[in-house]
């Protein structure tokens, strides 16, 4: 009796080893010979589920937003420079939980890819554009903290991703509350 593949399950597997591959080497030197290496699998079976790399890469990056859409939504009720908080030490701890899929983001900004990253961050941006302007709705900003603040709020958790994939002895996970503390707490009135 043929075994049964969970094709699901497979695809999940051939993904990760993807994303490893992509960290490791790069995405520009990787091949689907050195993803199926570190699958475990043959490279036919990487066919099965994905027609490219440029598949497999799309599809590592559709699972990256669809977890950052999800952890938007998933912001509870309350007030707005709270909810942020819970955004930032989220946001944190996701990226610190995936160091590889980072290190791929990092590798495609130099590269120029043909995926819509800025879509992800006019995401992020919009998501905490709203948090401030409910914020001031509140009377909880003080005076001069507008829409633009948004960005300087994501680039300061990008900076520290940056820093902690080049010096791994940063403790990323533990940047959160002073990234708190000057992003959020330093935009309370």
């Amino acid at each position: 009796m043929p075994k049964r593949v969970d094709h699901a399950a497979r695809r999940q597997e051939i993904l990760q080893a993807a994303v490893r591959v992509f960290a490791r080497k790069g995405f520009a030197s990787s091949r689907i010979e050195d993803v199926a290496a570190e699958a475990g699998i043959a490279k036919g079976s990487v066919y099965l589920s994905f027609d490219s790399r440029d598949a497999l890469l799309q599809a590592a990056f559709e699972s990256y937003a669809a977890g950052s859409a999800q952890l938007l939504a998933s912001l509870e009720p309350g007030p707005a420079l709270d909810r942020l908080a819970t955004l930032v030490r989220r946001v944190v701890a996701m990226l610190a939980a995936h160091p590889d899929h980072a290190r791929v983001l990092v590798d495609l900004w130099s590269a120029g890819p043909p995926l819509d990253m800025a879509a992800v961050y006019r995401d992020y941006r919009e998501a905490i554009a709203g948090l401030l302007r409910q914020a001031r709705e509140e009377g909880a900003l003080r005076p001069g903290i507008d829409e633009r603040h948004a960005l300087v709020i994501v680039a300061a958790i990008e900076g520290c991703l940056l820093q902690w994939l080049v010096d791994p002895e940063l403790p990323l996970a533990d940047l959160a509350a002073p990234i708190i503390e000057v992003c959020v707490e330093g935009v309370r009135s």
